[in-house]
């Protein structure tokens, strides 16, 4: 059965970003200063911020370069002590203040980031909230920050382990989430008593450059939370060779974390690393199959797939593969394409058009190799970023989607028979971030999470993410954890303490 392809709601139209953005209450979000040292800089050389539905600019930001970098890194190394010595206490409530301010600008913060990503708006909403959750999260967390007394070897001796901040640290984030990824990376750091120097994408710099502002009322010290927008090459070398920098948070592409994890080697930082996704979504003929497509449709389609949690791989039992096909095809027909400040745009555009462009040739690989495109067709007449939420069925193990990550809106399901076949194909992938297994069979829960080699694994949901989950991946999806307790140890150092000769 073929179906029709998802419609827009409506042209993409040019001038509503502007329009939005006009009646923004903090006009200071738009001004498009980089933070260096308490102070706001214009610069002389600007970059533009595009819309990605229309592809009209909508902003320009100060373009940094490599001396605003070493200034940055010397005005953090500078604020250290003082902010190392603050109490925990002190320090988690000037974060959250600044979540508190997060979310007194909701509305505003989400209307710049959906301007400048392009996700739905009421997912932007939605972001605003979860990275604020991560502030408050590490705000207490920092206060939690336990170490350990050791029963002693030594006759007379007292041992002791302390957690102590590490030092500068640097965070340069991604934009498919350009206000979570910022606060999971900078709560912690901030929380451990670390300054940070944050460099956003250059996609998406107004939103970072909009934290800064409410971190600096919120009374973040100067020189604590820095954002430098710029070249990303040039901005990242000082951030590797300087030895004040001593961790190092990425989250981006695993070609770019390798360069960074080299890079980073010269110095032996702290590193950590979130890394690409490639998601198997394993769903077993015991499942009820409407619960299976909600979770399909939640796990593939958020954030208009952009996203390195997204159901990549669906492998769907024989027995049920037909029936699971028609069922996620009549959904995929009822999302609107569109811009993401239309209320009813539950897929807005790719951030960029070469998302888009690895997406059709995903899709024309996948034709050409006999797979069924079972709803949804590929149509420009939106824009260059526009991908229509597309499914394909009858997928082979052989094809570029099968192989790769997708990073939008293109659902490939491939059959399966047994557990164990099913197993061996979702490990042999090198990415190891996410996976999703659906059935009714506690055993077989049991079995599939304690043997696929997934960093992160949902049973029977497609939710699971927050504050207080350790968050990353195994193989070459990353290294290190964010959220949770775990996510504070990134950026603190274990010291050892034998205190001897206290016995008389």
């Amino acid at each position: 059965m073929v179906f029709q392809a998802a419609r827009p709601n409506s042209l993409p139209q040019v001038g509503l970003a502007k329009v939005h953005l006009e009646k923004l209450r903090r006009r200071d979000f738009v001004a498009g200063s980089a933070l260096i040292d308490g102070r706001w800089i214009g610069g002389d050389q600007r970059d533009v911020v595009v819309d990605p539905a229309t592809g009209e600019v909508i902003a320009e930001v100060a373009r940094c370069g490599a001396a605003d970098m070493n200034l940055a890194i010397e005005a953090a190394q500078r604020s250290f002590a003082q902010w190392r010595d603050l109490l925990p206490e002190r320090r988690g409530a000037i974060l959250r203040t600044w979540a508190s301010l997060m979310l007194a600008h909701v509305e505003e913060l989400a209307v710049l980031l959906t301007c400048e990503q392009g996700k739905p708006l009421a997912e932007a909403r939605y972001e605003i909230g979860y990275g604020a959750g991560f502030l408050q999260w590490f705000a207490a967390e920092g206060e939690r920050a336990y170490g350990e007394t050791i029963p002693s070897h030594k006759p007379g001796s007292v041992l002791q382990v302390r957690m102590q901040p590490a030092g500068v640290a640097a965070a340069i984030t991604p934009w498919n989430f350009p206000v979570a990824m910022i606060t999971r990376k900078a709560g912690a750091a901030m929380a451990a008593g670390c300054p940070v120097v944050v460099k956003p994408a250059p996609e998406t710099p107004l939103s970072a450059l909009a934290l800064a502002r409410l971190a600096e009322e919120a009374g973040v010290p100067p020189g604590v939370f820095q954002v430098l927008v710029g070249n990303p090459i040039e901005l990242s070398k000082p951030l590797l060779r300087d030895a004040r920098v001593r961790a190092l948070s990425f989250t981006g592409s695993t070609e770019v974390g390798r360069l960074l994890l080299q890079g980073a080697a010269e110095t032996v930082k702290k590193v950590s690393l979130e890394l690409g996704g490639h998601a198997p979504f394993i769903i077993f003929d015991d499942v009820d199959l409407d619960k299976a497509v909600k979770g399909a449709m939640a796990a593939k389609f958020a954030t208009s797939g952009q996203d390195c949690l997204a159901a990549n791989r669906m492998y769907v039992q024989r027995g049920i593969y037909s029936a699971f096909v028609e069922r996620l095809s009549a959904a995929i027909t009822r999302l609107r394409v569109g811009h993401g400040l239309e209320a009813t745009t539950d897929i807005g555009p790719m951030t960029k058009s070469s998302v888009a462009e690895k997406c059709r040739a995903q899709i024309a690989d996948a034709m050409a190799k006999g797979a069924r495109v079972v709803s949804g067709k590929q149509d420009r007449v939106f824009g260059q970023n526009f991908v229509c939420p597309t499914l394909l069925s009858d997928v082979t193990d052989d094809m570029l989607i099968s192989g790769e990550e997708t990073f939008g809106p293109v659902a490939a399901v491939l059959p399966f028979g047994s557990e164990e076949e099913v197993l061996a194909r979702a490990n042999c992938s090198e990415m190891g971030l996410a996976a999703y297994v659906y059935t009714d069979s506690l055993r077989r829960a049991l079995r599939l999470s304690e043997n696929i080699e997934y960093g992160m694994v949902g049973i029977n949901t497609a939710s699971f993410t927050g504050p207080p989950i350790p968050f990353g991946g195994w193989k070459q999806s990353g290294l290190g954890r964010e959220g949770s307790r775990h996510g504070i140890q990134e950026y603190m150092e274990l010291k050892y303490v034998c205190f001897g000769d206290l016995v008389d």
